[in-house]
């Protein structure tokens, strides 16, 4: 039975909190430019103290800056900064100068084993069945009390099986919501039509004659349409993860890129306009699952906190990165996302085995 780490808070009672200044604020010179010393967010907890009193952010996101607004501290984008925004300043994360970082919010003390041991680190050597046994668990007891935020590369669409069990998944009610680019809704779409994903049959992969048109063929139709919802009523599609989404009402945020065909209708075109619309799920997310995507993956990461509050409860976020790359999942590491967990194994395999040991 799977339970949240207790999470214990600071004790603003000590010496170093009471004998702490509030937190400086200087105003923002102009729309999307922030005052010199600015302090920059992270992905931990970080508390300010506004009127003697300190407060915890409760929607964080590392790389913005801190707006005080009404006594309530606010990590906003830089580019959404307002002239006149009262932002935090000084670059002290021990109570000097107002504000605190909690870095080790629900880091655990190792009980047993030596400083020095090998295989500290998941690579492609690890052995996952403790990890896949700890994911069952969390995304049980996510389902009734979390958040659930899928980020999926269009390999999950190329294999039959995988492209089921990602339906399956959203069906049974483990999908909270859904980011992706144009290729993963486009293959997926493509699939229902011609059972291929860029040409190659999602079953045999074999390649089939003129297959290249079946991706364009597939956005010309949904374009045609207008909208998902309309394709999927005019052409009766009942499988694919795009008609589960659609059918169960599972938000999907799909970002464009310089490279899209189409793309299809629902694409957000502009970079920020997407990444505005997956903030609104990040803010959200309790566990977010990453398959395939190396930048998809890097973003959320970025977007992403250590933490969440609910229902007044301070938790961790569990962030998966799920690749057949090494370097994919360290990359996300090296990008600031220190609280990701790496399993480095084929996607495909990845999902049947979730399908096969979740209950319905």
């Amino acid at each position: 039975m799977f339970t949240l780490p207790d999470y214990i808070f600071p004790d603003f009672t000590a010496a170093l909190f009471k004998n702490a200044p509030s937190v400086r604020t200087m105003p923002a010179p102009l729309d999307g430019v922030v005052p010199e010393n600015f302090y920059a967010t992270t992905i931990y907890p970080e508390y300010f103290k506004i009127h003697d009193t300190w407060q915890l952010m409760s929607e964080s996101r590392m790389d913005c800056v801190v707006v005080i607004t009404d006594d309530l501290p606010q990590a906003i984008e830089f580019r959404n900064v307002k002239k006149g925004d009262s932002v935090v300043v000084g670059r002290q994360e021990s109570a000097e100068n107002g504000v605190y970082v909690d870095h080790f919010a629900f880091a655990k003390k190792q009980n047993k084993g030596d400083n020095f041991s090998f295989r500290t680190s998941n690579s492609r050597e690890t052995a996952y069945s403790r990890d896949y046994d700890r994911l069952y668990e969390l995304l049980e007891f996510e389902r009734e009390n979390g958040y659930i935020l899928w980020v999926l590369g269009p390999a999950v669409t190329f294999d039959q099986d995988s492209r089921n069990a990602m339906s399956h998944l959203v069906n049974s009610g483990y999908v909270d919501a859904l980011f992706a680019g144009n290729a993963l809704a486009t293959h997926d779409l493509e699939s229902h039509f011609f059972n291929t994903a860029l040409g190659q049959d999602i079953y045999s992969k074999e390649n089939i004659s003129m297959g290249h048109y079946h991706h364009i063929e597939t956005i010309n139709r949904a374009r045609n349409c207008g909208s998902f919802e309309n394709l999927i009523e005019k052409y009766k599609i009942e499988d694919g993860i795009i008609s589960a989404c659609i059918k169960n009402k599972i938000p999907m945020v799909l970002a464009g890129s310089i490279r899209d065909d189409g793309p299809l209708p629902s694409v957000y075109a502009n970079a920020y306009d997407a990444q505005d619309a997956l903030r609104v799920h990040t803010k959200k997310a309790t566990t977010v699952i990453c398959l395939a995507t190396q930048l998809h993956t890097i973003a959320t990461g970025n977007m992403t906190p250590s933490y969440q509050v609910v229902d007044g409860v301070v938790r961790p976020v569990y962030f998966y990165s799920v690749d057949i790359s090494e370097f994919v999942v360290n990359k996300l590491k090296d990008r600031g996302s220190l609280s990701s967990k790496a399993i480095i194994t084929n996607v495909q395999d990845f999902m049947v085995n979730l399908q096969r040991n979740l209950p319905e």
